[in-house]
């Protein structure tokens, strides 16, 4: 927050940026109004990031959501919180640490008894289920007492009541009518409760003029890229955090004529896909970690068949079942290198919740011309990530998906030395010889051929189409210093959390950059004139250091470049990058010269 703390009398204190944390139980809906709060940005003109963690058993517990709220450009959730609503005793004592000095923590007077009263936090103390209770009725019982918090919390904010009650109504107006009261009278009970004297807050005018501008979260707008990009069919088994791409398709493929299949398996779920994919249209399966393990002998088939398709990975913790709902980013390798022998693919990793709408159209722009299977790697971070951006132009980006049925000349070969493969569609009229499709090595007509020469023209054909591209692609940009004592390379999530570290770095005198790769494989070609004129290299990953020292990303720099002076910052913890974890990694780095 960049004000100081609230002073004793009642007054109104306007904001540039806040973060807020809610602290309960998964059963409370905070993440239902942490995502109300985090709408609600994009309809005002403010910038949004958010931050969430659920617990991964059935049963439930804590968890929290974590906003924050600016009129500038927002890069990360933040790293101590402004303000904690806590819910429960073991909220506040999981949680008041990382509320900032002189902060605010409201908490339920039923439910917390033992406070800490130290550095400078006020404690507010108000009975969030008992006035909900009163406001609603006694039936009621603590339902409802996240909607007594969203307005407590618009009160204190001044956030703008018609808007947030609009999306109330939206959201549960399709319910019985007592459900869509109830939450009115919660709410309203909520703006109108006596806080005392607190300062109230409002937030400075927003930056983004854009009227056109949206919030929501990774899957559900990569889910509107794929169907953007001409996506019609494809098949998937359910798995955190991939679910609500899978059951999003499901529903609105058949509006455009497709039909999206819930599988049995994984391995018959890519099975499906790739066949929609033979049969010439655009389709794409997905899964977590452990689902991309499963998919991987289908997909050296489709490295080998050279059928265009698209695969998500939404990453989550892992090994094994691991940390199913905690972000991670441990799939790289298994992404580049997961299938048997030589096997070709596309890699590509969103930086951000808007980006993950234009990967998509990218991943079926690349499937298309090069066809080969195309990975995005997203992660849970993105996945539920709630960010404002500016609508995409759909008619600008919008692909209309056609068959090419168009006779073949006696010299179509489907498998051509000299070019790019292009597959006819099954019923496609054939002047010359009949292609085949096959898991076997095979000739320019996909004829099986144990023919070592042809093996060997084959592998290079499918390796150097991946090369071409690599020259195609242009060097990220570098953010910040263009040379100087450190550059930072991140991909996926990390994005923000490096960008706002490199502006804490230089405020300090450092000169520090960054440049974040989308392009994971093939990569930029000549990546290497990115570090030249830089002492250091550290790659912010969310994978483990391994038995070298190294991170993923860095083993394949590392690897490929043989500089020793790229170096790590890595964590295992399920959590997204803090600030000062990435600020404290770069110093001790150049801490060594």
């Amino acid at each position: 927050m960049s004000t100081a703390t609230a002073p004793s009398t009642s007054s109104s204190t306007t904001l540039r940026n806040a973060v807020i944390r809610l602290a309960g139980n998964s059963q409370d809906g905070i993440q239902s109004i942490g995502g109300i709060l985090a709408r609600l940005a994009g309809r005002t003109q403010q910038d949004v990031v958010t931050y969430m963690t659920i617990p991964s058993t059935i049963s439930g517990g804590p968890s929290i959501f974590q906003l924050h709220l600016g009129s500038g450009e927002v890069l990360h959730a933040g790293d101590d919180s402004d303000v904690l609503v806590a819910f429960y005793q073991h909220s506040y004592d999981s949680h008041i640490s990382a509320l900032r000095e002189g902060g605010i923590c409201f908490y339920d007077s039923g439910e917390v008894t033992g406070l800490k009263n130290e550095r400078g936090i006020h404690h507010i103390g108000i009975p969030f289920t008992a006035a909900t209770v009163e406001a609603i009725g006694g039936s009621a019982r603590d339902r409802g007492k996240n909607i007594f918090v969203l307005g407590l919390l618009c009160a204190v904010f001044q956030l703008d009541k018609e808007k947030v009650t609009g999306i109330l109504s939206r959201q549960f107006g399709k319910k019985d009518e007592s459900v869509l009261r109830n939450a009115l009278l919660a709410f309203d009970a909520g703006f109108a409760y006596p806080i005392g004297d607190i300062t109230t807050f409002n937030f400075e005018e927003g930056e983004h003029k854009d009227a056109n501008r949206i919030s929501t979260d990774g899957n559900t707008i990569m889910t509107l890229g794929l169907i953007a990009a001409g996506v019609r069919y494809g098949s998937a088994y359910p798995i955190t955090p991939w679910s609500s791409i899978m059951e999003t398709l499901r529903s609105e493929l058949p509006r455009y004529g497709g039909l999206y299949v819930q599988a049995e398996d994984e391995l018959a779920a890519v099975s499906m896909t790739i066949g929609a994919a033979y049969a010439g249209h655009l389709a794409v399966t997905g899964s977590a970690g452990p689902g991309l393990s499963l998919k991987m002998e289908a997909l050296s088939y489709a490295s080998m068949a050279e059928i265009p398709l698209i695969v998500i990975n939404v990453q989550r913790g892992g090994p094994s079942t691991g940390l199913p709902t905690s972000v991670e980013q441990s799939d790289l390798m298994q992404a580049i290198y997961g299938s048997h022998g030589d096997c070709p693919r596309i890699v590509l990793a969103p930086k951000d919740v808007e980006d993950c709408f234009y990967i998509a159209l990218e991943a079926g722009k690349l499937a298309r011309q090069y066809s080969c299977p195309v990975i995005i790697l997203s992660d849970q971070a993105l996945s539920s990530r709630i960010e404002a951006f500016t609508e995409p132009d759909l008619d600008k980006h919008w692909v209309e998906p056609t068959l090419d049925l168009s006779d073949r000349g006696a010299d179509f070969k489907p498998y051509p030395l000299d070019g790019v493969t292009h597959h006819a569609p099954p019923g496609t009229k054939m002047a010359g010889k009949y292609p085949h499709v096959t898991g076997l090595e095979h000739d320019e007509w996909g004829h099986p051929s144990g023919n070592p020469k042809m093996h060997q023209k084959m592998t290079e054909k499918r390796r150097n189409k991946l090369v071409s591209l690599s020259q195609k692609l242009p060097l990220p940009e570098i953010y910040g210093d263009q040379e100087g004592d450190l550059l930072l390379i991140g991909w996926g999530s990390t994005f923000g959390p490096i960008k706002e570290s490199v502006n804490r770095l230089r405020a300090e005198g450092h000169k520090v950059g960054a440049a974040h790769l989308r392009h994971l494989h093939p990569m930029p070609a000549h990546l290497d004139r990115l570090w030249a004129k830089f002492k250091d290299v550290a790659i912010v990953e969310l994978n483990d250091s391994g038995m070298y020292g190294y991170g993923q990303l860095a083993t394949i720099l590392r690897g490929a470049y043989a500089e020793p002076k790229i170096q790590s910052i890595c964590k295992t913890d399920g959590l997204t990058f803090r600030i000062r974890e990435i600020v404290t990694g770069v110093e001790k780095i150049m801490s060594n010269h």
